[in-house]
């Protein structure tokens, strides 16, 4: 049954990666790649990881893809405004993606594929476990990450401030 689940939430999401990627309408593609973010939530949860599931979803499917959808609209992008793409542009697409595909049959190749599906801890995606392991074994790293966001946001007051001309 999990197996199923699992090969559904693939199709679907390898579909709509798929359709946000040839989508005419940039629109369309922010949706297509909201309904990409809900499948692959699903996969964390049949991970056993609902507190990933649950920040994934608040974090890309809430904040980011809104903030992408009100770009979107504040441009108005249309066609007369869009630069046209030299071939040069496009063939380094091609090679970056083939790159990316060769990266990925490697990968592939040297996975060891499982023979039977081994019973997971239930405790294993739990906030309370998750929580211990943050403060404990990676507390040094975490505090770093906080004064690295705290010097971001500076920056980014700090840039985005008009001058004052007294």
């Amino acid at each position: 049954m999990t197996l199923a689940i699992f090969l559904t939430l693939a199709v679907i999401s390898v579909i709509t990666a798929l359709l946000m990627v040839f989508a005419k309408s940039p629109v369309h593609s922010v949706l297509y790649l909201i309904l990409t973010f809900f499948t692959i939530a699903g996969q964390y949860v049949l991970l056993n990881a609902q507190f990933l599931a649950v920040v994934h979803i608040i974090v890309y499917a809430g904040a980011i893809m809104v903030l992408f959808l009100f770009v979107l609209m504040l441009l108005n992008l249309n066609k007369d405004t869009e630069p046209q793409k030299s071939a040069g542009w496009k063939l380094a697409g091609a090679i970056a993606a083939g790159s990316l595909l060769v990266t990925m049959v490697g990968a592939m190749h040297g996975s060891i594929q499982i023979a039977g599906a081994e019973q997971s801890n239930p405790q294993v995606g739990l906030v309370e476990n998750l929580g211990k392991v943050l403060f404990t074994d990676f507390v040094v790293p975490f505090e770093i990450a906080g004064i690295l966001f705290l010097a971001a946001m500076v920056g980014a007051v700090l840039v985005g401030k008009k001058d004052l001309k007294v």
